[in-house]
């Protein structure tokens, strides 16, 4: 895995995209707080040796039927996704505005059905039901660079979903814009509240990243504007993935030259094309809550390093299907024959 980058220095307004130590998981004041990075893979809990063992009988039925029973896809937390990906989507945007600040086109509602123009891959595959740590009624954790998502999926046996698995995923089976539909809604995916500028300390570091935990904290319960997982039922694909437009943003795995659109059609004869770059292992997608931002399933953003992290952007892993190994790398390291770190 590469190495991490050195924190940013400053970010200019990114819209896209007793005597214990003080715990960044939960901010003074904040009845649902911001699930923070602390860099440590998780690991599931073991279980108590005192827990009590079932007391019902085991019959030869029982044993049948569970000797029988074919192995699932997926673990429980996860999503089956078996289907085919898109590699150019042709849509039309009906209505939409400009986002100075941002500098992109926000439509706000797309012609019905959109057009695959590309090829359809086949992808069977699986991925968390939420962002990270992808438990329901859980904030998702937020302020972790790539490298770090990367070995919290590993952890757990998985990956950082790719961008077209994020992509596929989100948009279902029919090629949706959005998980739910053709027309922008901010009110079934938590999106266009106010952006708030994180502050700077005295060295020009943001506050966010301050070695002091207490002051990171404060500012982190300051700036948290999102919801907890699970707790918005629209937001919602087709497949069952909930949460991933919107709310927080999430880094994906960089696919390289992989296209995001062939093109949008814009009212008055206008045309945008999107395509992917190939500059860094990681994207960001789905973009965060704030306002200025797409909040839509295909385009990503391709400007953040390696050792990006932010108060809004989280992550989701995804993993082999049918038990099949699952490699952590991404795809660009595994171009560059990289070998996987610890």
């Amino acid at each position: 895995m590469v190495s991490r980058s050195v924190l940013l220095t400053s970010v200019a307004a990114v819209l896209s995209c007793g005597g214990s130590e003080p715990d960044l998981n939960t901010p003074p004041g904040a009845s649902a707080p911001p699930l923070v990075s602390t860099l440590v893979p998780s690991s599931s809990p073991t279980p108590s040796a005192s827990a009590p063992l079932s007391a019902e009988p085991v019959t030869t039925a029982s044993v049948s039927a569970a000797v029988a029973a074919p192995p699932s896809a997926c673990p429980a937390e996860m999503v089956l996704i078996d289907g085919a990906y898109c590699t150019d989507l042709e849509v039309t945007c009906k209505s939409s505005h400009f986002a100075k600040a941002n500098k992109k086109t926000v439509c706000h509602e797309f012609v019905e059905p959109t057009k695959c123009v590309g090829k359809k891959i086949p992808k069977r595959y699986c991925v968390d039901k939420y962002e990270y740590p992808n438990k329901k009624g859980e904030n998702p954790e937020v302020m972790n660079d790539f490298p770090a998502a990367q070995k919290k999926c590993a952890g757990q046996g998985k990956r950082v979903c790719t961008e077209t698995e994020w992509t596929m995923a989100c948009e279902g089976p029919e090629y949706k814009p959005y998980p739910y539909g053709y027309k922008r809604d901010v009110t079934k995916c938590n999106g266009d509240k106010a952006y708030k500028f994180p502050n700077k300390q005295d060295n020009g570091l943001l506050l966010t990243h301050s070695n002091d935990k207490k002051k990171a904290s404060a500012e982190l319960a300051r700036l948290w504007d999102g919801v907890a997982s699970g707790s918005q039922p629209e937001c919602v694909s087709d497949y069952g993935v909930f949460d991933m437009p919107g709310n927080a943003d999430e880094l994906a795995a960089s696919e390289g030259s992989t296209s995001q659109y062939s093109i949008m059609k814009l009212p008055k004869g206008k045309v945008e094309t999107l395509r992917a770059a190939d500059k860094f292992d990681n994207v960001t997608t789905g973009g965060p809550w704030v306002e200025g931002v797409r909040n839509q399933c295909r385009p990503k953003i391709y400007t953040h390093n390696e050792g990006f992290s932010y108060y809004y952007l989280s992550f989701r892993c995804c993993a082999e299907a049918d038990g099949k190994p699952t490699d952590p790398r991404a795809p660009r390291q595994i171009k560059r024959g990289e070998k996987w770190r610890e």
